[in-house]
């Protein structure tokens, strides 16, 4: 098995990238295997109409409980599976680091860190690529300190920690952040960096019910059955409520959703943590669950349609 993951990225590196002016150039970094949500999300990325993905890179989620000693090769075989399911050819898949940065000037350098800084590089002066975080970020913070001369040509988008808007107040003791503050905290600091947070506090209200989601996705027999069973069999270590898994936050689909239409969310700017570089970010304070979920659930009608005539 390991045999054809080091094949793919062979055919991976030699892939040529295609940028698209008139679409939002994207790269989806995500601890995949984690959790059910990043699924979701990544599958609404790839048939988003707007979104030209460049490629998919793999996170590590080294705290959890259930993460194997390479996690980032979890997260790999499932972004496969989910191309697969979605007979998609043309986006290129990358493994990113097992571990967390060591400090803020050693990178934690992987095939997904070059391929971002690869990307970057391509770009016209007047062209951006925005980077879509949904684990640690680990392989955007190795990047960055591979080559800083990207900071100025990508747009990062984060979901993460704790944030209280009206008191500006941050908790970074969240799964996310944990997985590598150290990384994390370099993007805080890093100036001239355009910085976009999907805080926890406002993505958690983005909540998917078993029963609505098993009853859109049950008469396909790809994407649908596969994220039906991965509901199905995930054990969700954290919590003890809710045992027979009724409901679901969508902490990752919050952030995609709101990145395909800004009117489904609010994004204000706020000075960073205390304890960080004193800056602007942008945190997303509010988000319309109704329109996320109509237009979620339309756009997956639409494959799923596909997938049955």
């Amino acid at each position: 098995m390991f045999r054809v993951f080091i094949l793919i990225i062979g055919l991976s590196l030699s892939h040529n990238i295609s940028i698209c002016q008139e679409k939002k150039n994207i790269i989806i970094d995500a601890d995949t295997a984690n959790e059910i949500d990043d699924m979701f999300a990544i599958v609404r990325a790839l048939i988003e109409p707007s979104f030209n993905v460049l490629g998919i890179t793999s996170a590590h989620f080294h705290t959890s409980p259930y993460a194997s000693k390479n996690s980032n090769l979890e997260s790999h075989k499932v972004n496969l599976k989910i191309i697969e399911l979605l007979n998609i050819e043309n986006i290129p898949l990358f493994i990113g680091s097992n571990k967390p940065i060591e400090n803020s000037l050693k990178p934690s350098i992987s095939e997904a860190s070059n391929f971002i800084v690869k990307v970057v590089n391509q770009l016209s002066e007047d062209e951006k690529l925005i980077i879509l975080i949904l684990g640690p970020c680990t392989n955007i913070a190795s990047a960055i300190l591979q080559d800083p001369s990207i900071i100025s040509k990508i747009e990062v988008y984060y979901i993460g920690f704790w944030h209280d808007p009206i008191q500006n107040k941050y908790s970074k003791e969240e799964f996310n952040t944990r997985n590598d503050r150290l990384a994390l905290d370099l993007l805080l600091n890093t100036k001239g960096l355009n910085f976009n947070v999907m805080s926890a506090s406002t993505s958690q209200n983005l909540v998917f019910k078993k029963s609505n989601v098993f009853d859109n996705l049950k008469e396909d027999d790809r994407i649908g059955r596969y994220l039906i069973n991965r509901w199905n069999t995930y054990d969700r270590w954290w919590t003890k409520v809710d045992p027979l898994k009724n409901e679901w936050i969508m902490w990752d689909l919050a952030l995609i959703e709101a990145l395909i239409d800004s009117n489904f969310a609010k994004k204000e700017q706020f000075y960073t943590p205390k304890e960080n570089v004193n800056r602007l970010i942008n945190i997303y304070t509010y988000i319309n669950v109704t329109q996320m979920k109509i237009d979620f659930w339309k756009e997956i009608r639409k494959i799923i349609k596909s997938d049955i005539h």
